[in-house]
């Protein structure tokens, strides 16, 4: 296999055969198997889903779990950096009561203590689709919730990333709200390509700030497509990528192909991505 530097992982869910569901899930019926799958394949660490649907029944939720999740863990040497917090997603913070609201807080302090226990550095928050910023009263709840969890975040270790899909520069204005709060961009390049972002400038803008990237391809207003089919510009986004020296992790959060093939569809996205990563980061 070629070299690497930057860790390759996959969103959870994708080893999984869809059977009907939506394109991510929290796969209730085979999640400790995609350890294995994935250290099979050489995939370095998947990326947690904490999802609305049956969330008390999710093994970052219990002891129990918990227990769980750290045994694979081990045995099979797949990490778990980044918790998906996909519950925002469907509860989001604002255009809610504020019992909603408060329950949230606490279901986000909860993640977090519990993503402690795994070794995980990161909680993504998505501000997409359902869960988009659409006005200023929206950007201050979201801003004034997260620093709610800032203080918790710190003691355990972990930072906050944020997904959106806000305007590059609005993007980097709501991270520049937050002061000296340590806050991260999760970045995917197929949102921005189905935005029509550049990514080169939003790269630019964003910095050090970006401490996780999602791939995905997707085309100009449309669906996500098999990679390097869609309209992401692979070698801008790399080219970007090297000029801040990215270190972190790579998640593939790809279009599905074949059901029953995940296993060779993610180790041909991976050979994909490898071979950018070689190209523009490990000169």
């Amino acid at each position: 296999m070629n070299k690497k530097t930057n860790s390759i992982g996959i969103m959870q869910g994708r080893l999984t055969t869809k059977h009907g569901r939506s394109i991510q899930f929290f796969p209730f019926d085979n999640w400790q198997r995609e350890f294995e799958d994935a250290a099979s394949i050489g995939i370095d660490e998947i990326e947690f889903i904490f999802d609305f649907y049956n969330y008390k029944s999710n093994p970052l939720w219990t002891a129990n779990g918990v227990r769980e999740i750290n045994n694979l863990i081990s045995k099979y040497k797949v990490s778990i950096n980044t918790i998906c917090a996909d519950y925002f997603m469907i509860s989001p913070f604002f255009r809610t009561t504020k019992e909603i609201q408060n329950n949230n807080i606490s279901i986000l302090e909860t993640i977090i203590k519990q993503a402690g226990l795994i070794g995980a550095k990161r909680i993504e928050i998505p501000f997409l689709d359902n869960s988009s910023i659409k006005t200023e009263e929206e950007e201050i709840i979201a801003i004034n919730v997260l620093k709610i969890t800032m203080s918790l975040a710190k003691e355990k270790n972990i930072s906050i990333n944020i997904e959106a899909d806000l305007v590059p520069k609005k993007l980097k204005s709501f991270i520049d709200k937050f002061g000296k709060d340590s806050i991260g961009i999760t970045y995917d390049s197929g949102n921005s390509s189905g935005l029509g972002y550049d990514p080169k400038e939003e790269i630019k803008t964003y910095g050090k700030h970006i401490s996780n990237v999602h791939i995905k391809d997707r085309v100009l207003g449309g669906t996500t497509m098999p990679l390097g089919t869609g309209d992401t510009r692979f070698d801008d986004l790399f080219e970007g990528l090297n000029k801040i020296n990215y270190k972190g992790s790579f998640i593939l959060q790809v279009a599905r192909e074949k059901d029953g093939e995940e296993k060779g569809t993610i180790k041909k996205q991976k050979e994909f991505i490898i071979g950018y990563i070689n190209k523009y980061l490990n000169k």
